[in-house]
């Protein structure tokens, strides 16, 4: 029951900064999955495939409750969204297919060391220049297959590198999070098939584990998850720009260096 509960728990955290900031919850489940899933005696090497692919899977569930509330107060840039998802889908094959040819150390470090870059860049509140625009459609091909293919490889849903991306570009930050939001889907979807295949043939997966995607942990975060999704989109509309960024920036250095601590 204790697991349970612990999954639940997740899940309302995720569910909220969903909603939020756009994030599909991986900056935040994966390390919390690592300590959980340690926690319970699941085998060491497969730890982080685990949290990876589980991460995935509830990412589908809580990226659709977060774009659906964003979509009603028409901060989802369709536009981008559509010129994005054909890279998209090739990246999260790409990544997925290559995650298991990674060990838990290096699948680590790669996380901690773009989460902490990306947070950083936010913090700075850097400008861009006033005259940048989104790139065209192969410019914008190539930035989904980027952000989904490292997306695939550590579960952060996408947001940590398409929201900076947007607003480098002069999107704004609320339309921004919209659009991260939508764009985290068809990364989970493709990053969770991969990692069910990837993970199809290991030895010693707990049981209830299809691939490297542990069900019990998708079912308990996914539970709460969609319940708290729109309450987060509600209250980000209600703040300002600046702090918006700020608690996104925070969040994601936080975490990183959660996972860092438990990994070590």
């Amino acid at each position: 029951m204790e697991w349970w509960l612990g999954y639940l728990g997740i899940g309302a955290f995720v569910g909220f900064f969903a909603g939020l900031l756009g994030i599909g919850g991986g900056a935040v489940i994966v390390p919390l999955l690592v300590l959980l899933f340690s926690t319970q005696g699941f085998p060491h090497e497969q730890v982080l495939h685990l949290a990876v692919g589980s991460s995935m899977a509830t990412i589908l569930f809580t990226s659709a409750a977060s774009v659906r509330a964003h979509a009603k107060r028409g901060a989802v840039r369709w536009d981008v969204a559509r010129r994005m998802t054909p890279g998209i889908i090739l990246g999260g094959l790409a990544g997925s297919a290559a995650a298991s040819a990674f060990s838990t150390p290096v699948l680590a470090t790669a996380f901690t060391a773009i989460v902490y870059v990306a947070g950083t860049n936010i913090l700075l509140d850097r400008q861009p220049q006033p005259g940048r625009t989104l790139p065209q459609a192969a410019g914008m091909c190539l930035a989904g297959f980027i952000i989904s293919g490292v997306s695939a490889l550590v579960a952060l849903g996408g947001a940590f590198m398409s929201v900076p991306f947007m607003i480098w570009c002069n999107v704004n930050v609320r339309q921004a999070i919209g659009t991260a939001a939508f764009i985290g889907f068809p990364i989970a979807l493709v990053g969770t098939i991969g990692y069910v295949l990837t993970g199809w043939g290991a030895s010693a997966l707990p049981q209830w584990s299809l691939g490297y995607v542990y069900l019990p942990a998708v079912v308990g975060v996914c539970a709460s998850s969609i319940v708290l999704a729109p309450l987060g989109a509600r209250v980000s509309h209600g703040l300002p720009t600046r702090m918006l960024k700020r608690i996104f920036g925070v969040l994601l250095l936080a975490f990183a260096t959660r996972m860092l601590i438990s990994l070590l």
